[in-house]
């Protein structure tokens, strides 16, 4: 089961899968048009609606409890759960969402599907912990101090990755998986590579308009980020240009003045566009790996999104 986040210091390339355990079959016989075809059926597989409703469910959950850890008080533009109905409400809602999952999720009947999505859930608290570390780490005995260089930043994709591009690329794998992918074949490893570099573009692109939209376009608080003490992308690149940046991370942006100051530190550096750089690149690479499917809309819909998600402003 696929994590490869070993190293983030480049866009996620595709993976070629290990040859399947068995003996080789005869050659299939090739369609009458000469035309390359998936061996799929032409509409979505019950199976795959119920998945697509199971990521969701994990999605909401971790929602949930986000906004109970960040103390958030705002959800699309509305009174967020804790703030309407309490930590305690929120965090059993949450956890009521991961069970439903959970036994929906084993009703699929495929092992390999199971273990990907209960693996989701391991890599949502897992990147929780990492955030964790990076703000408390020190007050906690975890780590020590952020320091700047190319190891800040991969710690920062690899939290990314863990908190929101495992969702995407362990959900499209197990899609491909449930519509019928044998091991052995390419799309599992396509589907995978799509998801999890769409899934990083996506959250690079949402630390952005954390620095560029207002409350009313984003849903919830702007700046939300600096105020939890969170160094993202544009604070990390604004860094290598603004060494004053640095005592700001390191004490989390507490003293009075520290948010206003990152903030421009952040406008008068490249950091905003080297992050939307790097969003980019990420989408290209989504957008590359689809290469191998043949045309179809859904295929078109797909390279669509990747310019939807890099394009966004909320």
């Amino acid at each position: 089961m696929p994590d490869y986040t070993a190293s983030f210091q480049t866009s996620f390339s595709l993976r070629p899968p290990r040859p399947p355990c068995q003996p080789p079959l005869p050659p299939p016989i090739p369609p009458l048009s000469g035309t390359p075809t998936l061996a799929s059926p032409p509409s979505v597989l019950p199976t795959q609606i119920r998945l697509a409703q199971i990521v969701e469910m994990i999605h909401v959950a971790s929602l949930l409890h986000d906004d109970v850890i960040d103390k958030s008080p705002l959800r699309r533009g509305v009174a967020s759960a804790p703030a309407a109905f309490g930590n305690k409400l929120s965090v059993l809602a949450g956890d009521f969402l991961l069970g439903r999952a959970s036994a929906t999720l084993s009703r699929l009947g495929d092992n390999e599907v199971v273990e990907l999505i209960a693996s989701v859930i391991a890599n949502l608290v897992e990147g929780e912990i990492l955030q964790l570390k990076s703000v408390h780490g020190e007050e906690l005995g975890l780590a020590g101090g952020p320091s700047m260089g190319q190891g800040n930043l991969d710690i920062y994709l690899q939290k990314t990755y863990m908190k929101t591009a495992s969702l995407m690329a362990k959900g499209a794998r197990a899609a491909v998986v449930l519509g019928g992918c044998k091991e052995g074949e390419v799309w599992k490893e396509v589907a995978y590579a799509y998801g999890r570099n769409l899934g990083i573009a996506f959250q690079l692109v949402d630390d952005i308009l954390d620095y560029e939209s207002g409350e009313a376009a984003l849903g919830k608080p702007g700046g939300a980020d600096l105020q939890l003490g969170l160094a993202t992308g544009p604070a990390l690149f604004a860094w290598e240009e603004h060494p004053e940046m640095g005592p700001l991370i390191k004490r989390k942006f507490q003293q009075e003045g520290d948010i206003e100051l990152a903030r421009d530190l952040v406008r008068r550096s490249s950091g905003l566009a080297r992050t939307r750089d790097l969003a980019r690149t990420h989408a290209d690479k989504a957008r590359e790996v689809l290469a191998l499917l043949p045309d179809s809309d859904a295929k078109g819909a797909l390279e669509m999104l990747t310019e939807r998600v890099v394009k966004r402003t909320w």
